[in-house]
């Protein structure tokens, strides 16, 4: 009995009541012959010791469950009863609300079907256990009236039928419940689940034709398991076996298209360091270049999607994959079939938000000297030798210098890369609209909007509404004085001869500067303002003070969105922590700006980590 316990446990969580004598031994003796084989080995012998988890598709049911009762019930007059089966099985990868949903659906179904059943067989054995009672009652009164030749008033209205005991009584009929399938239809429709009833007394076993009634008042009609429909009804295991008669088409929804891309929408900088800690400035992989009809993103084409079938033949409508149109932008060009953006000619690749574009890139072999002049261009330069003292290169693009930028001035409206290091003499001018690259910067003016990342500054002053690095290489920065939004990361500030090297964090230097340039141009339109005024009457005064209010009044809304967007910076900043100075070494001679507030180191120190608490600076 135990080793019975021990199988039923373990396909539907349940045990059977402890059966008593030598008949129970021997039956679980061949049940385990049969399951397990005959011969005797240890894994075998211990099998019944282990606590194994209960399989996820299986029901838990209790000792006194319906199905368990009138399982028993059967087992007691069939020899050799075949185990119960009751998982779903193949649906072990099922997602557990899903499983546990279907679980108690489908023990909610066959737990009142087989209460019905328990019902019906109590109600019959009651009646027939009375009969009996009353049969047995009668012999008794026959018996005693031959033996003593009279009875009692009341025993011969018993013997006579006239006491209450009818025939009706005691003419019970035999118990004839047919077996009867059950079909249960998951809550998706795509599967259906059949378990069969055995008989009861003289009810007829298993027919097809049962089979296909249940299945035609369940409206069973796709998908429907026909071999497993033809041969149930000789099966062994018909009885009390969870079976899926039938299996959906499941819907098989249309996938979108996308666009396949084979450049890069935003490019990140990558520093890669040699085995002396230097980068490499000639290689940042900051530019996309393309040629001309070049592939630059292609379109995968949507899937369609296939409709779906219950297994009441119900049509499953399926979604529709969804077209992506190319991303199409300046000098592109959409391919014949339409799958593929083509670039219309050689450049530099850029996502601008909305679709891919193609850069011009002007080429300038050599320096710029007066053999090229002044460079203003709209789109891209690479510059593949220096830029000259006395030169200006402007671009609305990116700018890439292979060389040395000596005392010259430089704009770019994207990104800057100087390979070879900017040598400014005090005179250079070098601005970006977005990050500045460049392996060091010497006795120049640097204004950068975004970025910047070099090995070393030098008596230099750098105005940057960003971060500062100054990692790579000797790390250094000496002299002159950084101005930076986000903060500045140094391996060396200053130096062992206490040269002045002041480093002033927070606010927006690039905006500040142009607002402190704004102010000085307003201040000058009010003093000429002043001096026009009083000049006699003449078209040319009229004329000039009309040109000095357009001014004033641009100057001011400038002003004022200046100030809207500085404040709006300083309040982001402020919820990120604010801006700090990290440096291994700071040597005496730095004087540290944050805010309001100013520290003037007076001794060498190292690990330094500045920042604004409680509105003083300190060092971590």
């Amino acid at each position: 009995m135990e080793f019975k316990n021990w199988i039923l446990d373990r396909l539907f969580g349940v045990v059977l009541e402890e059966e008593s004598g030598e008949e129970a031994q021997a039956e679980d003796s061949v049940k385990q012959e049969e399951v397990l084989g005959s011969a005797k080995q240890p894994v075998q012998e211990e099998a019944p010791e282990q606590e194994a988890p209960r399989r996820r598709d299986s029901l838990g049911l209790s000792l006194d469950h319906p199905f368990i009762r009138l399982y028993e019930l059967w087992a007691e007059e069939v020899r050799d009863a075949p185990l119960p089966h009751l998982r779903l099985d193949h649906w072990e990868d099922t997602p557990d609300g899903v499983l546990e949903q279907e679980l108690a659906g489908l023990r909610k179904a066959f737990t009142l079907v087989a209460a019905d059943r328990l019902e019906k067989i109590s109600k019959w054995r009651q009646k027939k256990d009375m009969a009996d009672k009353q049969r047995a009652l009668l012999e008794k009164l026959k018996a005693a009236k031959e033996e003593k030749g009279q009875l009692t008033e009341e025993e011969e209205a018993l013997l006579s039928g006239k006491g209450g005991i009818t025939q009706e009584i005691l003419e019970v009929l035999p118990l004839e419940m047919d077996a009867l399938p059950l079909v249960y239809i998951t809550r998706d429709q795509l599967a259906a689940w059949l378990i069969v009833f055995p008989p009861v007394g003289a009810g007829k076993e298993l027919e097809k034709s049962m089979l296909e009634k249940v299945l035609g008042e369940s409206s069973v009609s796709f998908g429907v398991d026909a071999e497993l429909l033809e041969n149930l009804s000789g099966k062994e295991d018909r009885y009390f076996h969870l079976f899926q008669i039938a299996k959906g088409q499941p819907v098989l929804h249309g996938k979108d298209g996308y666009i396949e891309e084979f450049f890069e929408r935003t490019v990140k900088q990558k520093f890669a360091e040699n085995e002396h800690g230097k980068v490499d400035y000639f290689n940042l992989n900051l530019v996309q270049n393309v040629e001309k009809g070049e592939v630059i993103c292609r379109s995968v084409p949507p899937v369609e999607g296939v409709s779906g079938r219950t297994v009441q033949n119900k049509e499953i409508s399926c979604r529709t994959g969804k077209a992506v149109q190319l991303p199409k932008g300046q000098n592109t060009e959409i391919s014949k079939d339409g799958t593929e953006l083509l670039a219309v000619k050689s450049g530099r690749v850029e996502f601008s938000g909305r679709g891919f574009q193609v850069k011009s890139v002007l080429e300038i072999s050599g320096n710029v000297d007066f053999s090229t002049g002044n460079i203003n261009f709209v789109g891209d330069v690479h510059i593949h030798g220096d830029v000259s003292s006395g030169f200006r290169v402007h671009t609305i693009g990116d700018i890439t210098i292979d060389g040395v930028v000596e005392a010259a001035e430089i704009e770019a409206g994207g990104n800057l890369i100087v390979a070879k290091g900017i040598s400014g003499d005090s005179r250079a001018v070098i601005r970006a609209h977005h990050d500045i690259y460049a392996m060091y910067m010497e006795n120049c003016s640097v204004h950068s909007n975004g970025n910047i990342q070099t090995d070393c500054i030098v008596n230099c002053d750098v105005y940057c509404d960003g971060e500062i690095q100054v990692r790579s290489g000797r790390g250094t920065i000496v002299g002159g004085r950084v101005r930076a939004a986000r903060g500045v990361s140094s391996k060396i500030v200053g130096s062992r001869s206490e040269s002045i090297t002041t480093i002033s964090l927070g606010g927006q230097p690039c905006a500040d500067y142009e607002r402190e340039s704004l102010l000085q141009s307003l201040d000058a339109l009010e003093k000429e303002m002043e001096k026009v005024e009083k000049q006699p009457e003449s078209p040319a005064r009229t004329k000039r003070m009309a040109k000095i209010r357009l001014d004033l009044s641009v100057g001011r809304m400038k002003l004022g969105r200046f100030d809207k967007e500085l404040k709006k910076i300083q309040e982001q900043l402020e919820e990120q922590g604010g801006s700090k100075l990290k440096c291994d070494v700071a040597y005496p001679g730095m004087i540290l700006n944050i805010g309001e507030e100013t520290m003037h180191l007076t001794k060498e120190t190292s690990m330094v980590h500045a920042r604004m608490f409680n509105g003083e600076i300190i060092l971590m």
